[in-house]
């Protein structure tokens, strides 16, 4: 029996529709009302394919998919994608994260990428061999081009507890791989008492554990630089037909446009081996993301988007009209705010490749295109921040320590989208009580 002080559904929607005019962000009461239906009607986990484009996923992910830029990101992954070996690897590639949900996110972050990387072999450790062969090529293959650079690639797990750079490493976690340490197929670290040691590639490969590829592109449809990354999901095809994760689970398909329809039987044959609790198994995974983002330090946007994921795979949907509302706001050209730090970040790390106007006209373009979409307070805080960060930039290295000026404004322009993002969450009393069951406020 319903508890009778629950709202109803129409209730429910005009609540939230309340909040967000309260919070100044605009709603469209038809479209939402259209997307609520739709998400009623749908069966679960139904694979929708797109007969003009050819991309296809799951229902309610295809929903927030809009192909206006899919040219551009089949550019890119051009370059992200890793190439099919018959009889040996078969490949899906997609896209994942804001770059999926281009119908919601009007100022989307990084071009995300996922694969999934099919290997046939005779045993295992023949398709962990095969990973690690085609993982290096790839890195080593694409470097450097016109238009991005390679800038570090997660492939296998430190074998001890060693140093590296002055932290120190715990055995397990995984490792990452700048481009010349990818050429030399080894990394100098140091043991814990001091001594000197090498990890290599090859003997790492065993257990290839998070496979992950890191980009800097120059993305030409915005005029900026861009993170492109590519995820990998490997498992390996026994001569049985069994279907084995090389990291020990086989991901979900809960967030990702495939892009080509040719992959169609390799995305089918995957799916099939998907856990019946996978969709339990992947809200933990972005619950554990949240509580990351909302400790220091903190990153509402990142909190925002997840929350949206999880409420509208958990039928919790008008919630999820809320955050679909505000991430199609012209103020959330703030999360751009994101891609610059990370960009900023990347500069600052040695070797990256990135010259430092690079990175002034990218905090140049963000300045400009505050001013032409906000107005007000708002533009005039956002823009005194962007300018300090922009002057800070003059009397900073790459490669070296972040100055102190650097360090200062960059902490500023990181606050600011976070108050505003913080600002609309926690205006929504469901919004908050949710986001307290993870992380209660009175712990901070």
């Amino acid at each position: 029996m319903s508890d009778q002080n629950e709202p109803t559904a129409p209730e429910a929607l005009q609540r939230i529709i309340d909040s967000a005019r309260r919070l100044g962000v605009q709603v469209d009461e038809s479209a939402a009302l259209q997307w609520l239906t739709a998400m009623a009607a749908m069966q679960d986990h139904e694979i929708t394919v797109d007969e003009t484009s050819g991309v296809y996923g799951l229902n309610m992910v295809m929903l927030d998919f809009s192909p206006t830029d899919l040219e551009h990101f089949k550019r890119i992954g051009k370059i992200v994608e890793f190439d099919d070996e018959p009889g040996v690897v078969e490949t899906a590639l997609a896209l994942s994260g804001s770059a999926a949900q281009s119908k919601i996110q009007t100022y989307p972050g990084d071009a995300d990428y996922f694969e999934r990387v099919n290997i046939i072999a005779p045993t295992r450790e023949e398709a962990t061999r095969i990973c690690a062969r085609i993982m290096r090529e790839k890195a080593l293959s694409s470097l450097k081009g016109p238009d991005y650079q390679l800038i570090e690639v997660k492939f296998g797990s430190y074998p001890d507890d060693c140093m590296r750079d002055g932290a120190k490493r715990s055995k397990g976690s995984p490792i990452s791989w700048g481009p010349s340490e990818i050429e030399a197929g080894q990394i100098e670290v140091e043991t814990l008492e001091g001594q000197p040691a090498t990890v290599t590639w090859d003997d790492v490969a065993h257990e290839p554990g998070w496979c992950k590829l890191d980009w800097v592109v120059a993305d030409s449809t915005r005029g900026q630089l861009a993170n492109a990354s590519n995820m990998l999901d490997v498992t390996w095809e026994a001569p049985d037909g069994k279907i084995v994760p090389l990291d020990g689970y086989l991901d979900p398909y809960f967030q990702e446009v495939y892009l080509q329809a040719e992959s169609v039987p390799i995305f089918t044959k995957l799916s099939k081996q998907v856990s019946g609790d996978a969709l339990d198994h992947y809200v933990k995974q972005l619950e554990g993301e949240i509580l990351k983002y909302l400790k220091s330090p903190k990153n509402y946007g990142k909190v925002a988007k997840r929350m949206y994921n999880i409420f509208r795979l958990t039928g919790r949907y008008h919630e999820a009209v809320f955050l679909r509302e505000l991430f199609d706001e012209p103020t959330t050209i703030l999360y751009q705010v994101w891609s610059l730090i990370q960009t900023l970040d990347d500069w600052l790390t040695a070797g990256a490749g990135i010259e430092k106007s690079t990175v002034i006209e990218q905090c140049d373009k963000l300045i400009l295109a505050v001013i032409d979409v906000l107005e007000g307070a708002e533009e005039t805080e956002i823009v005194r921040h962007l300018l300090r960060l922009r002057s800070a930039l003059e009397g900073q290295q790459s490669g070296e320590a972040m100055n102190a000026s650097v360090t200062a404004s960059r902490a500023e322009v990181i606050n600011i989208v976070n108050n505003f993002f913080y600002e609309k969450l926690s205006a929504v009393p469901e919004i908050t009580a949710y986001m307290d069951s993870i992380y209660p406020s009175e712990q901070e």
